[in-house]
């Protein structure tokens, strides 16, 4: 019973923020969304990472960067085919009720989102790594990460729910495998300034 209305809720304030839309807007939102319209800022951010780490431990991060996206992803869809909750925008009794801004609906489930969560772990990833550096970024990135997340609600294709435990499950992702790479870079690194010192 409590489950069923906390998604009542979750499906009320859903309704609510996704009506606050405008056309004026959505051109911004739709293009905020894109994962590839990023691509240039990520590339950004690794050179600065480059920069601050150097070549050798760079292609270590990248490796960890990597399964870190391949992680958070693939856990994403285990958890949308395990709990089978359908977008909102594929649900009959609500869609008169919302805006779709997008062409279409995307895949059947959402729970949770895998853009709140990848990017959240990002954000997380890399302000750690560039904490040291620039002092503001890591705020940035997590402002980004929420936004990119609301963007989904916004559109019409995701639950507030579906975000806020994405963005909570990408910040977890994003600390572990931050602290995996330190471990990875501290272990490589020693090992073969060892082994060079023989």
């Amino acid at each position: 019973m409590m489950v069923e209305q906390i998604l009542q809720y979750d499906t009320e304030l859903f309704i609510y923020l996704n009506s606050l839309g405008t056309k004026t807007w959505d051109p911004f939102w739709l293009a905020y969304t894109g994962k590839f319209n990023w691509i240039p800022f990520y590339a950004l951010l690794l050179y600065l990472i480059f920069k601050q780490i150097g070549k050798k431990p760079m292609l270590i991060t990248v490796v960890v960067v990597a399964l870190m996206i391949l992680v958070t992803d693939q856990t994403t869809n285990i958890f949308k085919y395990g709990f089978h909750r359908l977008r909102p925008c594929h649900l009959a009794e609500i869609i008169d009720s919302m805006r779709l801004v997008r062409s279409g609906c995307g895949g059947r489930y959402g729970f949770f989102s895998g853009h709140a969560s990848n990017t959240m772990a990002a954000a997380i990833f890399i302000g750690l790594m560039l904490r040291n550096k620039y002092k503001y970024l890591k705020y940035i990135l997590v402002i980004w990460a929420f936004l990119m997340a609301y963007s989904r609600v916004y559109i019409g294709v995701h639950y507030p729910l579906d975000i806020v435990l994405g963005m909570a499950f990408g910040a977890l992702m994003g600390y572990i495998f931050y602290r995996l790479n330190q471990f990875a870079m501290q272990k490589i690194l020693n090992d073969e300034s060892g082994y060079r010192s023989r």
